[in-house]
C-alpha cells in the first residue's frame, strides 16, 4: 500500500491533535487545575490530607498520583502498541485514550472540596493516563506522513500549534473564572469546575477533526489468529532490534534522564511557585501564560538550531541551559527573577520535547513498519523518567521540607543526561539537514 507522504491535508491534521489535547497539559497540568487543588485540598489551614488511610502534604500526594499514573502508562502501553502495529488500529487506541482522557477531565468538575479528594485524584489519575496514552499512537504517526527532512520542522509546528490552541483556551478560562458573577456562577470555585468541562469538550471535540484525514491501517495490516499473542511478538521484535540499535539505545538512555527534568518542571513547577515564592494566583497564571508564548517560539527557533548545528548539539545546548535553570531555582527568592526563570524554561521547553520526538523518529530503522511499538519504548521511557522525576521530587520536599532541594537534584539528571546523549555517534542526529 502506498503512503502519501508530505501531503499538507494529513500533516494539518495530525498537527491539530497537539491543538486539542495540550490544553490539558496547561489548564490540568500546570495551572488551573493544580492551583484549585492546593485552595480545596486542606483541613482547615493545613495542608495535611488524608488519603486511603495515609495523611500527607496535598503537594506530595499530587506528586505520587502523577507518578502512579505514568507507571501504570508504562506498564500497558507495550502491549497495546504491538497489538496496534500487528492490527493496524493505531487510530483506534488513540480514539480510547482520547476518551478516557477528556471525559476524566470532565469528571473533575465534582471534586469540589476535601471530602471528595479521593475522587479528584482518580479523576486527574485517569486523564494523565488518557492523555499520556493518546500520544504513543500519535507520535507514531509522524515518520508514516512526511520524510525524514521534514521531522523537525513538522514536530515543532505540532508543539507549536499546541501552545497556541492551549493559550486561547486558557484565557477563555481565565475570563470566565475572573468575571464568574457576570457569567452567571455563584462562586469562583464553580466557574474554576466548569473550565475542566471545557477542557474535555475542547479536547474530545477537535481530536474529531484531527481524526478524520491520518491513515486508518495505513500498511493494510490483515491480523489473524490471536492478536493480543501476535502483539506481544511485535514488541519483542522491536526489543531485540533494540539490543542491535546502540545508537537508539543510547539516545533512550539520555532522554530518560533528561526527560526526568524536564517534565518533573513542567509538572510541578507551579506548586514551586506556590510553596516557595507564595505568588498568589494571578501572578502564577501569567507567568505560565508566558511560558506558553515562549515555547512555541523556542521549538520553531530550536528546530532552526537543528538544520545548522545537528540533532545532537543542539540538544546539548538544551539541556546545558536546564541545567543552569535547575540551579537558578534553588537561588531565586524575588519575584522578577522568578519571571526571567519561566522566561527561559519556555525558550527550552518547546523545543527539547518537539527535536526528542524528532530525533528518535530519525533513530527508527528506515525499513520498519511498527512504528508504534517503536513508539512504545520511546513513551514508556518518557512515563517512567515522569515517574521517578515526580516521585524523587516528592520524596526529597517531603525528606527534607524544601522543594529547591528538590530543583537542585534535578540538576544531575540532566548532567547524566548530556554525558550519555555526547556518546552518540549517528550521523542521522549529529549532522545538519538541509533547510527547508
Amino acid at each position: 500500500m502506498t503512503i502519501e507522504l508530505n501531503n499538507t491535508k494529513t500533516v494539518n491534521a495530525w498537527c491539530m491533535y497537539d491543538w486539542a489535547n495540550s490544553v490539558y497539559s496547561l489548564v490540568i497540568t500546570s495551572s488551573i487545575f493544580p492551583i484549585y487543588y492546593k485552595a480545596v485540598a486542606v483541613v482547615g489551614e493545613s495542608d495535611l490530607v488524608p488519603f486511603l488511610g495515609f495523611t500527607l502534604p496535598n503537594s506530595v500526594l499530587y506528586s505520587y498520583s502523577l507518578s502512579f499514573s505514568f507507571l501504570i502508562v508504562a506498564a500497558i502501553l507495550p502491549l497495546l502498541s504491538g497489538v496496534a502495529d500487528y492490527a493496524g488500529k493505531k487510530k483506534f487506541f488513540m480514539k480510547i485514550f482520547v476518551m478516557i482522557g477528556s471525559l476524566s477531565c470532565m469528571g473533575l468538575y465534582f471534586f469540589e472540596d476535601i471530602s471528595s479528594l479521593e475522587w479528584g485524584i482518580f479523576c486527574s489519575i485517569m486523564a494523565s493516563i488518557g492523555f499520556s496514552g493518546s500520544l504513543v499512537f500519535y507520535n507514531a504517526f509522524l515518520p508514516e506522513i512526511v520524510t525524514e527532512d521534514r521531522f523537525d520542522v513538522v514536530s515543532a509546528r505540532g508543539f507549536s500549534m499546541g501552545y497556541y490552541g492551549s493559550v486561547i483556551l486558557m484565557v477563555v478560562c481565565m475570563v470566565l473564572i475572573l468575571n464568574y458573577s457576570f457569567f452567571g456562577f455563584p462562586s469562583e470555585g464553580l466557574a474554576t469546575r466548569s473550565t475542566f468541562l471545557l477542557v474535555g469538550v475542547w479536547w474530545i471535540g477537535f481530536s474529531m477533526i484531527a481524526f478524520k484525514p491520518l491513515p486508518n491501517n495505513p500498511y493494510g495490516r490483515k491480523p489473524t489468529g490471536k492478536i493480543w499473542i501476535k502483539g506481544y511478538y511485535e514488541v519483542l521484535d522491536v526489543w531485540l532490534n533494540l539490543k542491535n540499535s546502540p545508537d537508539l539505545k543510547k539516545f533512550l538512555t539520555s532522554f530518560f534522564f533528561y526527560n526526568m527534568g524536564v517534565q518533573t518542571v513542567m509538572y510541578l513547577a507551579t506548586l514551586f511557585g506556590t510553596d516557595v515564592l507564595h505568588l498568589d494566583t494571578g501572578k502564577l497564571i501569567g507567568t505560565i501564560l508566558l511560558i506558553q508564548l515562549v515555547a512555541s517560539a523556542g521549538a520553531w527557533f530550536f528546530a532552526r538550531v537543528s538544520q545548522m548545528k545537528g540533532n545532537k548539539n543542539t540538544l546539548g545546548i538544551m539541556i546545558v541551559i536546564w541545567i543552569g535553570v535547575c540551579l537558578a531555582a534553588y537561588t531565586i527568592s524575588s519575584e522578577i527573577q522568578f519571571y526571567y526563570l519561566a522566561a527561559v524554561v519556555g525558550l527550552v521547553m518547546g523545543g527539547i520535547q518537539s527535536l526528542s520526538r524528532a530525533t528518535y523518529s530519525k533513530l527508527i530503522p528506515e525499513d520498519t513498519v511498527d512504528h508504534a511499538s517503536y513508539f512504545s519504548f520511546f513513551d514508556v521511557t518518557y512515563n517512567l523518567s515522569i515517574v521517578l522525576g515526580t516521585f524523587s521530587f516528592g520524596l526529597i520536599n517531603q525528606l527534607t521540607g524544601s522543594m529547591r532541594n528538590s530543583a537542585l537534584a534535578l540538576a544531575v539528571y540532566f548532567v547524566i543526561g548530556l554525558l550519555v546523549l555526547m556518546r552518540i555517534k549517528s550521523s542521522d542526529i549529529a549532522t545538519p539537514s538541509k533547510l527547508n
